[in-house]
């Protein structure tokens, strides 16, 4: 039998935007998954966030490998792995052009409704939200509906891209109402450099379009890439893996 790894994009895979896991793909995973495979995570979110939804402290316990920002920050175990920083990366000078300028264009902008924490500075990335991030839930799906049909989030990183078009940056979109901005090369796929050791590594995302923050990882020659809709979704596709694994196990066995 291969090596497996199943490795999880976080909001809109494991959970809805921002809530826990679901119990039953939760005791799917610790209780049937891992007998056969070792599991790994990785979100945009900073590392507070992705324990918030996936259990705490004991989230080093449930999972081989949990990434926080792309991977930019990454622990096996409890352990710690080697991590990088935007601002050593870019610089302040550049860290402060980009910001000035990203608030002074989301000031000019006219939206139904806005709220606080426009620019979210984490390890590795912007995490630039329109409509800000302090919005309630409900005012999230309302934001979501809003720039479906007005692209908010693409007319801003178009904005983004022609003041800074020296800069070697990725936009990527994720969730509901913000994007991420990070250096090239510090997508999803960042953390496939500490996931070694395995025949076969199937990532599961739900952004996996162009454009999306599952979308790098997914179409990675490293991954086997499964497009799912949601927690449910997410469930179902597991179990099909698993019965694939067990008539491998099965043929092996003859």
């Amino acid at each position: 039998m291969p090596k497996i790894c199943c490795l999880f994009d976080v909001d809109g895979t494991l959970t809805k935007p921002l809530q826990c896991i679901d119990p039953e793909l939760d005791d799917y995973i610790q209780n049937t998954l891992r007998k056969d495979v070792d599991v790994a995570v990785v979100g945009g979110s900073d590392l507070v966030k992705i324990k918030r939804q996936l259990g705490g402290d004991e989230i080093f316990e449930k999972y081989d490998y949990v990434f926080a920002e792309n991977g930019l920050i990454g622990y096996t175990g409890a352990k710690p792995l080697p991590s990088q920083t935007l601002q050593k990366t870019l610089g302040e000078d550049t860290v402060q052009e980009f910001v000035n300028f990203t608030l002074r264009y989301l000031s000019e902008i006219r939206l139904p409704f806005k709220r606080g924490t426009f620019i979210e500075f984490r390890t590795g990335m912007f995490n630039i939200s329109p409509v800000g991030r302090n919005c309630s839930k409900e005012e999230r799906d309302q934001f979501e509906e809003y720039d479906r049909e007005h692209h908010v989030r693409a007319k801003v990183i178009q904005a983004l891209k022609k003041e800074f078009p020296d800069l070697a940056l990725t936009y990527s979109i994720g969730g509901q109402i913000s994007f991420d901005v990070f250096p090239v090369g510090w997508d999803k796929t960042y953390c496939l450099k500490h996931v070694q050791g395995y025949d076969e590594i199937h990532f599961f995302g739900d952004k996996t379009w162009e454009g999306g923050n599952d979308y790098e990882i997914y179409e990675s020659d490293l991954t086997v890439g499964h497009r799912v809709t949601g927690p449910k979704d997410t469930l179902q596709q597991l179990k099909v893996l698993m019965s694939v694994l067990d008539e491998r196990r099965n043929k092996e066995t003859l």
